[in-house]
């Protein structure tokens, strides 16, 4: 039978498409796509469609509307019927209104695509939704469930043969790294990427700029030239839909961190020009942060005056929103902008300890105690502001942050860090939005993931003094008591004994090794199953079970704290009883005031 000559014209189309992009030339790819898709849709050809909207949907551009795409993914995800195609457009919608900063339209999509894939258990599936559900839920608030989602993705991705998958992979186990400021696993993701950029040339332009970041934190400032020409190589040949503006923020950036006024000026100018032809609020902010670098304090303010109180207080909570925040205190402060600093110490003081980094992991902003102490500074809340950049600075300690230790420094005037020793008059413990706990003596406070010994611990410091059941505490106020079960009810009791006679018996007869081992395994059974004084031993129940799970979940809460605050963790470690009923004993020869919202 012969193949009408218009599904011939739309797969000819997608094949186009298809060798096009192969060849890097991804904005011809996209035109071809298209025109597939429309050809696909005029044949009936359902299968051809979803292929071409898909493959349309791999050029879309970040920060940028995204036209028609929306329109000829719905079309085609609603003529779906296939639970795998459906899933796919769905993922795909989701990551669209994602780019496009549209999360709300996005978060349905994701959700369906990963139930979908759930249910199908196809893994390459599975990541494809678990990589749109990340990126619909890139808010600030949201850090929890991406770092949730970022360890799904990398075991979903870690055994399939799709380097796409293991890229995106990398990529969101790198970015989440950066934004909890997990130095061993930032080196982990970092390693995962380059060991992909062996056989995919786009892993090869991820790869170079993303370890860009990864150099200038540690001040290898000879490595940014190099960066910089591999990825320009690797985008000549591999389809980067966003490598362009990639390309300038590596640039741009670079300079930014090594004093190179002129191109600072340079991409400023360019920066500013995209702002204002496509209404991107981060790329105007970044422009302000870039004229800084280049010494442009006219262009600072003017850029900073754009960006007015009521602009900030507006901007939705998406994956730029610490970008802004943190670009617009920075040169608020540069100018002396009050107004602005006050409205930015509104927004970013409920993320105090917060670490910042751009959509993708492109480049790291600092932490957000450190803009807050600044900012604090400049109006008028100096003992606010020491706390902050006496955290700040910390953070920068701890994780060799070289370039902004220096510059923190500098600005305190001190060659060593204040306050070395957090204060243990006063600590903090408790959650923040996000998902993240700030933890420790006042002035050195640090941020740790959810865990649920913290929660634990703040139960305990919450009500000092008060025995609190571990029931309690593990179930979360709402206790089920479920007893222990026998271990060996009678009848089997009976029974062991019974064998257990026979076998004496026959043993007084012939000495079988055989006859002794099941002897020794019946004995050792019995002992196992009975208590003191012969009575039953039963299985653990519910209180049994709670006490370990406190116990063990306490402990490595406590670890955490170690790796951070030596000294806050030996308080606590002395000071917390655990078992059945636990509690917090405060020491009152010291006493430490606790700050728990």
């Amino acid at each position: 039978m012969a193949t009408p000559v218009g599904d011939q014209v739309a797969t000819s189309l997608l094949g186009q498409a298809e060798a096009a992009w192969s060849r890097g030339d991804a904005e011809t790819a996209v035109v071809l796509f298209e025109r597939a898709a429309v050809a696909a849709e005029r044949q009936g050809d359902l299968e051809t469609r979803v292929a071409a909207v898909l493959g349309l949907a791999r050029g879309q551009r970040y920060n940028l509307t995204p036209g028609r795409l929306p329109v000829h993914l719905h079309a085609a995800y609603e003529a779906a019927t296939a639970p795998d195609a459906r899933a796919r457009l769905a993922a795909a919608l989701a990551r669209c209104w994602a780019y496009a900063n549209e999360p709300r339209r996005a978060v349905p999509f994701s959700a369906e695509a990963l139930a979908s894939a759930e249910a199908s258990g196809d893994q390459t599936l599975v990541a494809d939704a678990l990589d749109a559900a990340l990126a619909s839920h890139w808010g600030p608030d949201d850090l929890g469930m991406r770092r949730d989602w970022a360890l799904r993705l990398d075991d979903a991705a870690a055994h399939l043969r799709d380097p796409e998958s293991r890229l995106q992979a990398a990529l969101w186990g790198l970015t989440v790294a950066w934004e909890v400021l997990d130095l061993p696993r930032m080196h982990r993701s970092m390693r995962a990427l380059e060991l992909v950029a062996e056989e995919s040339l786009r892993a090869r332009f991820f790869a170079a700029s993303r370890r860009l970041p990864l150099e200038l934190l540690r001040g290898n400032d000879s490595m940014a030239r190099q960066l910089i020409e591999q990825a320009e190589d690797a985008s000549a040949e591999a389809p980067i839909p966003d490598a362009y503006g990639v390309l300038l923020s590596m640039r741009g950036y670079a300079a930014y961190f090594t004093g190179d006024t002129e191109m600072c000026a340079s991409v400023a100018a360019l920066f500013e020009e995209y702002a204002a032809e496509h209404g991107v609020a981060a790329v105007r902010a970044e422009s302000a942060l870039l004229w800084l670098g280049a010494g442009r304090l006219d262009k600072v303010g003017e850029t900073v005056g754009a960006l007015s109180t009521e602009v900030l207080h507006e901007l939705p909570k998406d994956s730029d929103w610490m970008l802004i925040l943190q670009c617009v205190a920075e040169t608020a402060i540069a100018v002396g902008n009050q107004e602005i600093a006050e409205k930015v110490v509104e927004l970013l003081t409920p993320y105090a300890g917060r670490s910042v980094v751009n959509a993708g992991a492109v480049m790291w902003h600092g932490v957000t105690d450190d803009t807050l102490g600044r900012a604090l500074e400049l109006l008028g809340r100096p003992d606010e502001a020491r706390r902050h950049l006496t955290a700040a600075l910390a953070t920068y300690e701890r994780i060799g942050a070289r370039w902004w230790r220096e510059r923190l420094r500098r600005h305190l005037d001190t060659g060593e860090p204040p306050h070395a020793s957090p204060d243990l008059r006063v600590a903090h413990l408790h959650p923040q939005p996000g998902g993240l706990w700030v933890v420790g003596g006042s002035g050195a406070t640090f941020v740790l993931p959810r865990m649920r010994g913290l929660e634990h611990l703040h139960v305990l410091l919450s009500n000092p003094g008060i025995d609190i059941p571990a029931l309690h505490l593990a179930s979360r106020g709402v206790p089920v008591e479920q007893p222990g079960i026998e271990m060996l009810d009678d009848t089997a009791r009976r029974a062991y004994r019974t064998r257990l006679a026979e076998l004496d018996r026959e043993l007084e007869l012939t000495d079988d090794a055989d006859l002794r081992s099941e002897r020794d395994a019946l004995l050792a059974h019995l002992a196992g199953a009975t208590g003191l004084s012969g009575r039953e031993r039963r299985t653990g129940g519910s209180s049994e079970r709670a006490r370990v799970a406190v116990r063990k979940a306490i402990i490595s809460a406590l670890a955490r704290i170690a790796e951070q605050d030596p000294q806050l963790a030996r308080h606590l470690h002395e000071r917390v009883r655990t078992g059945h009923r636990c509690r917090y004993v405060p020491d009152t020869e010291h006493p430490l005031t606790w700050k728990l919202a």
